[in-house]
C-alpha cells in the first residue's frame, strides 16, 4: 500500500488584514479522492486550504491558508510519501504589497499589482525521486486537452486530470485522465465520488502497483 499526499481546496492571498484573493474551490474532489484511497487501504495526508468540506477522519489533515504555506507543507510531507495528487486550486497570483491596515475607500479605482505565486505541483514534480509519482489537475476554460498536455510536461507529472470550471464548488465533475505520453486513458463524468473511484483505480493500477512491482 502507498502513502499518498493530496492537496485540496483553495488558498487565500491577503490584500490587507481583512480582504483576500481566492476562489470557490470546495475541497470536495480532494475529499472524494482521499475517501477512495483510504478504502483501498492507502494512507492519506491532505494539505488543505480553508474549506467547508469535512475530510475523512482516517486522513491526516494539514491546514494551510496561503499558496506559500501549501507549498511548504506539501514539500515537507511529500518527502515521506510515495506519491502526490494535486487536487487543490491554489491562487496563481498574490499582491506585490500586502497592506498592514485595511484599505480605505477613496471614491476612485483601486489598482493592484500582482505577482505569480509558486507552482505547488510543478515544484513537487521537479523534486520527486525515481520511486515517487505526481498526478496533477488542469482546470481550463478552453483547449482543455491541449493545455493539460502542456502542463503534464511542464510540471513533470506522471499523469494529469483535465477538467473545467463547472467543477468548482460542485458535487459533480467531468474529467479526462491523461498518461505520461498525453494519451487519454479514462473519461469520467458523474459525482465527484464516482469520478474519484475511477481516478484512484487508474492511479493505483498504473502508478502505485507499477512502482511496487519495479521495486523502486
Amino acid at each position: 500500500m502507498a502513502k499518498i499526499l493530496i492537496t485540496s481546496g483553495p488558498t487565500r492571498q491577503y490584500l490587507d488584514p481583512v480582504r483576500y484573493i481566492s476562489n470557490a474551490s470546495s475541497g470536495r474532489m480532494g475529499a472524494a479522492l482521499a475517501e477512495t484511497a483510504l478504502r483501498l487501504g492507502h494512507e492519506v495526508v491532505i494539505v488543505s486550504g480553508p474549506v467547508p468540506t469535512e475530510y475523512p477522519s482516517a486522513a491526516h489533515v494539514v491546514p494551510v491558508v496561503t499558496t506559500d504555506e501549501m507549498l511548504a507543507a506539501s514539500q515537507s510531507w511529500f518527502a515521506g510519501c510515495d506519491g502526490a495528487i494535486g487536487a487543490a486550486a491554489p491562487c496563481d497570483y498574490m499582491p506585490r504589497i500586502v497592506e498592514t491596515e485595511k484599505i480605505a475607500k477613496t471614491g476612485g479605482p483601486l489598482t493592484l499589482q500582482l505577482i505569480e505565486t509558486p507552482d505547488v505541483v510543478a515544484t513537487l514534480g521537479q523534486a520527486k525521486r525515481d520511486d515517487q509519482w505526481v498526478v496533477g489537475f488542469a482546470l481550463e476554460t478552453n483547449d482543455r486537452r491541449f493545455r493539460a498536455t502542456v502542463k503534464l510536461e511542464k510540471k513533470h507529472c506522471d499523469m494529469i486530470i483535465s477538467n473545467g470550471p463547472t467543477a468548482i464548488d460542485s458535487d459533480v465533475n467531468d474529467v479526462e485522465l491523461l498518461d505520461i505520453a498525453g494519451e487519454v486513458v479514462a473519461r469520467v463524468k458523474g459525482t465527484k465520488q464516482e469520478v474519484a473511484d475511477v481516478l484512484i483505480a487508474e492511479i493505483d493500477r498504473r502508478l502505485i502497483r507499477k512502482t511496487i512491482a519495479s521495486g523502486k
